[in-house]
């Protein structure tokens, strides 16, 4: 009942300022498309990654006649800043942006503000094609009621090079205990960078014993008694990490780099197809290998969503019909390509794979931990 009503205020807010509706059909969308300019923000960190929208753009060019605009952001955190600004402005037509890159905490606050155009999954038709037995209805643990399209599989996994490292530690435990017993070899991201979050939570999935209060909103009450772990265990990783706990890779992209100069002897990534795709892109040994914890891996989908004033809303469902075909899809999850792993169920198209297979999955916290234990992180060890 409480999610019928928020999605009938969603469409009483979204579609009036748009030409298109969910009852459009779906020539009426590509007739409207025709000429449109989508302006995607969409994280800019991966040379792979923007080579692919490149090469969707031209795609989508020809077949279409929509361009696709990436507009590179470090955090999409900030794009959805800037459309709450905007409700705010009461600038509900001509939106900045057409279409955002988002999961977890910040499809949480968008749905929140009514920030999202839709519900519209069901209007696509390469909708067909997705692999419906993935958790593609909720979004760390918060139902997508169609407002967001998913577009591919994440999971927190590690990276290590084989030549140097033929057993690498196959739990948080066995980690730390591998670190004491080889001082600075071993970091993570610096929280709040997506990867160094997604390191405190997977870390206090395990040390907690999979608390079944992660998957339900923050008690502030009982936060400092569920995170002890937690912290515990970092006081004591940061005595003997890299750097000595005085300073952290700023992204999983440095961590790589870091493992390459032979500096680190774990990477992490949240692709786990990132080892064959940065041996084909040339930025890693051919030696190197992606490994998961024996618990499993953190694992979300990462999803593409409409803003509730999108001044291009029928270009960006072409778009995102376009992205979730086959042909995108496959593309997407090639190694030499991209190599993130498909939404699409492969195994029923003839010929086609994605070449690898995922690792046993860990969900998500809810999304109220991750800002939770970000503000603590940021409290216990931001300022060196």
């Amino acid at each position: 009942m409480k999610n019928s009503m928020i999605v009938a205020a969603l469409m009483t807010a979204s579609f009036s300022a748009a030409a298109i509706t969910p009852e459009s059909s779906w020539e009426e969308v590509l007739k409207e498309a025709e000429g449109q300019t989508v302006y995607f923000n969409a994280w800019g960190g991966s040379p792979q990654i923007n080579q692919y929208l490149r090469w969707a753009n031209q795609s989508l060019q020809s077949e279409y006649k929509v361009t696709l605009e990436h507009v590179k952001v470090g955090d999409i955190a900030e794009t959805v800043n800037r459309l709450l600004a905007e409700k705010t402005a009461g600038k509900h037509t001509g939106g900045s942006v057409d279409m955002v890159w988002i999961n977890g905490e910040n499809f949480k606050s968008m749905k929140q503000h009514a920030l999202l155009w839709g519900p519209f999954v069901t209007m696509l038709p390469n909708w067909q094609y997705v692999d419906k037995s993935l958790p593609i209805d909720v979004d760390f643990t918060e139902p997508t009621l169609g407002l967001e399209a998913p577009w591919g599989v994440g999971q927190l996994v590690f990276i290590h090079d084989t030549e140097r490292l033929k057993k690498p530690p196959r739990s948080f435990n066995a980690l730390l205990d591998y670190a004491q017993e080889n001082p600075g070899r071993i970091s993570y991201p610096q929280p709040p960078e997506f990867h160094g979050s997604s390191f405190l939570k997977a870390a206090l999935i395990e040390l907690s014993g999979n608390d079944e209060r992660l998957y339900k909103p923050v008690n502030h009450d009982e936060f400092d008694t569920i995170s002890a772990p937690l912290w515990q265990y970092l006081d004591a990783l940061h005595k003997v990490a890299w750097q000595k706990g005085q300073r952290f890779p700023a992204s999983s992209a440095e961590t790589k780099q870091l493992l390459d100069d032979g500096q680190l002897d774990l990477a992490i990534t949240f692709n786990p197809n990132d080892a064959n795709a940065s041996i084909a892109a040339g930025s890693l040994t051919p030696s190197a290998h992606t490994f998961a914890f024996e618990k499993g891996a953190l694992s979300n989908i990462h999803f593409m969503g409409i803003p509730w004033n999108a001044e291009n809303a029928a270009g960006a469902l072409v778009a995102i019909n376009f992205l979730i075909s086959p042909e995108a899809q496959i593309r997407k999850s090639d190694s030499e390509v991209w190599g993130d792993p498909a939404i699409i169920d492969t195994s029923k198209l003839t010929g086609e794979t994605q070449g690898f297979d995922l690792f046993p999955s860990l969900p998500e916290p809810h999304p109220s931990w991750q800002v939770a234990l970000e503000e603590s992180w940021q409290q216990r060890y931001g300022v060196q």
